[in-house]
């Protein structure tokens, strides 16, 4: 496990996750029950860079699995750095299967010319305001990234739908919570929330049979 001042706790290992999953169990007994119905917590670890950010952008308000297909189809036709796709037509890259907006979005991106090395070593709160000054970066975006791709160890993605479900039903909620109050919630979790959201969306997957993420 590294860990700097700067950005906290770094996943890197099944055994992070493990050690994550042990303070959870301690804090809050419901996390043990969902390791119990699940088994271990996925990894879920990604590159970093222009092409793991472009399908974060992908996903957004899809299916995963029509997100998948999508990000599929793009990354067999090339497009999966900011040249490229700089040099590509909007109308091409909806030819892919992209939404007018999402196009919109992966140009925005490509023209950014962001320092995806120097994300790095930033802290978190600093990462995501660089990427959502990005147009088509939102905060859920973002979030996606600083976990998955950077590994942060502090990084909840309340505006997931998949969260707020599998939160409603561990928690026996009487309605799907809202992002800002769960967000609230996953503030009991630090500094180990990125591993309490791999617990929640495992748990989506054994409740509703399908992924909630991916």
């Amino acid at each position: 496990m590294i860990e700097t001042e700067r950005t906290g706790r770094i996943i890197q290992s099944d055994a992070c996750i493990r050690e994550g999953a042990e303070w959870l169990f301690r804090h809050e007994p419901r996390f043990e029950t969902v390791w119990q119905a699940t088994g271990p917590w996925p990894l879920r670890l990604r590159a970093d860079g222009f092409d793991q950010l472009l399908s974060a952008i992908i996903s957004q308000q899809v299916s995963v699995a029509s997100a998948a297909a999508i990000t599929a189809r793009m990354r067999a036709a090339g497009m999966i750095d900011a040249a490229t796709i700089n040099a590509t037509s909007e109308e091409d890259l909806r030819a892919l299967g992209l939404s007018r907006q999402k196009a919109s979005y992966a140009k925005a991106l490509a023209a950014a010319g962001i320092d995806f090395p120097s994300l790095r070593d930033l802290p978190t709160q600093e990462v995501t305001k660089r990427l959502v000054a990005v147009k088509g970066i939102g905060i859920w975006t973002a979030e996606i990234y600083a976990m998955f791709s950077l590994g942060r160890a502090d990084v909840f993605a309340p505006g997931d739908l998949a969260l707020q479900e599998a939160a409603r039903v561990l928690f026996d909620l009487p309605e799907r919570p809202k992002e800002k109050a769960l967000r609230q919630m996953a503030e009991a979790w630090s500094p180990w929330r990125a591993v309490a959201a791999r617990a929640l969306w495992a748990y989506y997957r054994v409740d509703k049979q399908r992924e909630g993420v991916l």
